[in-house]
């Protein structure tokens, strides 16, 4: 996001809808005597368009240049109106769990492992993400990534979940890694979580999904206990109300 020099007054409208904060300097207008304007932070800046979608500049002075590669992931990233072509959804990930009921994507005996990377007020740049997609890709279990994820595309190797070196110095508001393995794994998965934290400069939340058993019971809860992982109890549910059914048990009716 960019504010016109020539038209920009520093009235500060704008700096309460910023979610990266206060990432504005104010300058001194070379041509116009007496004019300060602000000057907005490209490195810190994720080109989500908050500022601009809040209308709220009484001179229409902000506005979104068309960027170039690597920069223009900023906005594939941090703008939910922006759509991702390999996805084809709006926004940083995929559809997840939430069209589970019907293209099963997560079975019985998997769990999906996702892990979102920054938040509104300090973001995430791509070096961490690498960081924590190389951990898991190399604790060996077997992790498969999301292919539809917009992170995904933007790696050089998959096998270990190598980013592009052109793309590490951009940043997103948040970006999501997405994959599964096998149940039994998870508890690997999160040490090794754990271990890409200490190394990362940004905050990152993981994400579980499973398949309620046929018997109602959520498989994951008694692992996370025994491992001495908090979780929250606050969940997302996919209540399979989706048409045609996904088959999970071979059965060829709902499930």
């Amino acid at each position: 996001m960019r504010a016109d020099k020539d038209k920009c007054i520093a009235c500060k409208r704008c700096f309460p809808y910023c979610p990266m904060g206060k990432i504005q300097t104010y300058q001194r207008h070379a041509e116009i005597p007496g004019r300060i304007y602000i000057e907005i932070d490209q490195d810190k800046c994720t080109d989500c368009g908050m500022c601009v979608r809040a209308n709220i500049c009484p001179v229409n002075a902000l506005y979104q240049e068309v960027e170039d590669w690597p920069r223009e992931i900023r906005g594939i990233l941090s703008n939910p109106l922006i759509e991702f072509k390999g996805s084809q959804v709006p926004g940083r990930g995929t559809e997840e769990m939430k069209t589970n009921d019907v293209k099963g994507t997560f079975l019985p005996g998997e769990v999906g492992v996702g892990v979102e990377l920054g938040r509104p007020g300090l973001g995430a740049y791509f070096r961490d993400v690498e960081i924590v997609a190389m951990a898991l890709m190399g604790a060996n279990i077997g992790y498969a990534l999301a292919e539809e994820n917009p992170v995904t595309h933007f790696m050089s190797d998959k096998t270990i979940g190598k980013l592009r070196d052109d793309v590490l110095g951009e940043k997103a508001t948040s970006a999501i890694i997405e994959g599964k393995c096998k149940l039994e794994k998870l508890p690997q998965a999160l040490k090794a979580l754990q271990k890409a934290a200490d190394k990362v400069d940004t905050v990152f939340t993981v994400e579980v999904i499973t398949k309620v058993t046929q018997e109602g019971e959520v498989p994951i809860k008694a692992m996370l206990e025994e491992s001495g992982f908090w979780y929250s109890i606050n969940t997302k549910n996919n209540l399979g109300l989706g048409l045609p059914a996904y088959d999970f048990y071979g059965e060829g009716g709902d499930s």
